[in-house]
């Protein structure tokens, strides 16, 4: 399960650009909390503290904002396109107890039968589960599975508290026979090797 994570934040009151970038150039990073109907804020935490923090996908965060707690869950994370810099953090409000749908990773142990092989069709399901008490990922395990076998979001086994929302019938673990590789013989080495000698010319005189 995930933990929850303390980070100090401040309110955030001038916008634009220039002032994001000076956010960051500072080891801060612009954030917005959203949900229960609220207006959002739009806050700043620090760039150390909180790229470690998600690390963990669905990282619950206790904001200490204002004086007061405020817990948040992360929902989308922007990114620079070349550096490991953190440019923007999207933050859902939640309470405890409260159920939230997110996405967890596929997590495949065990091994097939040795004449197999497996395909994963899917890297995430969507589950609800408490806020405070998100499983890190889906695990499942591939022993004893043969060629033929498969594995559908109906047939994954979720800890207790947590129910599927991804269609049942998704087929997540794909189990199959291995497939020939073509190493793509040149024309030259199949080519059947002319006789040697003289060829004589038909209809010679």
């Amino acid at each position: 399960m995930v933990d929850t994570i303390r980070i100090p934040a401040t309110t955030r009151s001038d916008f634009g650009k220039g002032y994001a970038r000076r956010i960051r150039n500072n080891d801060q990073i612009p954030a917005v909390v959203y949900g229960h109907g609220a207006e959002p804020k739009h806050v700043i935490i620090p760039g150390h503290e909180t790229m470690l923090a998600v690390r963990h996908s669905n990282a619950v965060l206790e904001l200490q904002l204002d004086g007061g707690t405020e817990l948040v869950m992360v929902k989308d994370i922007q990114r620079h396109a070349t550096r490991p810099e953190i440019l923007h953090v999207d933050l859902l409000a939640v309470r405890r107890g409260e159920k939230v749908e997110v996405e967890i990773p596929v997590h495949v142990i065990g091994e097939v039968e040795p004449n197999a092989v497996h395909n994963v069709e899917e890297n995430t399901l969507t589950v609800e589960a408490d806020a405070l008490n998100v499983p890190e990922d889906v695990v499942i395990n591939l022993d004893g599975h043969g060629v033929g076998d498969h594995v559908y979001a109906a047939d994954v086994r979720l800890p207790q508290g947590v129910t599927m929302v991804s269609d049942p019938e998704l087929l997540v673990i794909n189990v199959s026979e291995p497939q020939a590789v073509d190493l793509g013989e040149s024309e030259a080495e199949t080519e059947t090797e002319a006789p040697e000698g003289d060829v004589v010319p038909e209809n010679e005189a």
